[in-house]
């Protein structure tokens, strides 16, 4: 706390009066030219803005952005791919006939296989769990499919599907086309154990009743 100042004489009360009106003057001084500066700052801030236009500040270098990478769309060239590998595990050139059986129906059971599970599959002892109708595909086409049904009837732990090729009536000669080329392509996929012409109740000679390994899933 500020102590009394004690005025001992005329002289000193005047000079008391006038510091004090030294100290206000530069009070006075200092809070205007505060003032200005505040003015001033603000002006040379708008005047900036209005000539630059709305500005951002740059990134901090010292901050490290990671970019976030676009998530891969499917990649066409492995479907590509895949349809590739299923038109080559089967081929149009594989000679079958040695490999069938002579009888009327022309079965087939892989090496190893007795003849007893030809016959069980002609009685029906297997359920038939699946079936593919390959009517009005293309040659290829109909490659393509039937070595895709084959593989994932396998994998699902599918033992018995029936495929139904037609008798090729409908064919160029009434010839049975498809029905050679199907029994060519079952002998080449190694899933495949046996195969026999279905019972008339399920198609005849216009479809195969085939036998799949067990799957190890």
């Amino acid at each position: 706390m500020t102590k009394p100042v004690k005025v001992k004489a005329l002289t000193d009360l005047k000079v008391v009066k006038k510091a004090i009106a030294e100290k206000a003057r530069q009070r006075t001084e200092q809070a205007s030219a505060q003032v200005k500066a505040v003015k001033q700052a603000a002006s040379d801030k708008d005047l900036f803005v209005r000539a630059a236009g709305a500005v951002q500040p740059l990134p901090d270098k010292r901050k490290v952005l990671h970019k976030v990478e676009p998530k891969m769309p499917l990649a066409m060239q492995y479907q590509k791919d895949e349809k590739a590998v299923l038109r080559e595990a089967i081929s149009d050139e594989f000679d079958v006939s040695t490999l069938l059986e002579t009888d009327e129906h022309l079965s087939f059971r892989r090496p190893g296989i007795g003849p007893d599970v030809t016959r069980k599959l002609r009685r029906g002892d297997w359920s038939i769990q699946r079936q593919l109708d390959l009517h009005g595909l293309r040659r290829d086409d109909a490659r393509e499919v039937l070595s895709l049904f084959i593989r994932e009837a396998h994998k699902h732990g599918i033992r018995c599907v029936r495929v139904i090729h037609g008798k090729g009536l409908g064919s160029p000669g009434k010839a049975p086309i498809l029905k050679s080329r199907v029994h060519s392509w079952l002998v080449q996929k190694t899933e495949v154990l046996a195969f026999v012409q279905a019972k008339p109740a399920d198609g005849g000679a216009g479809a195969l009743v085939v036998l799949l390994m067990a799957s190890r899933g």
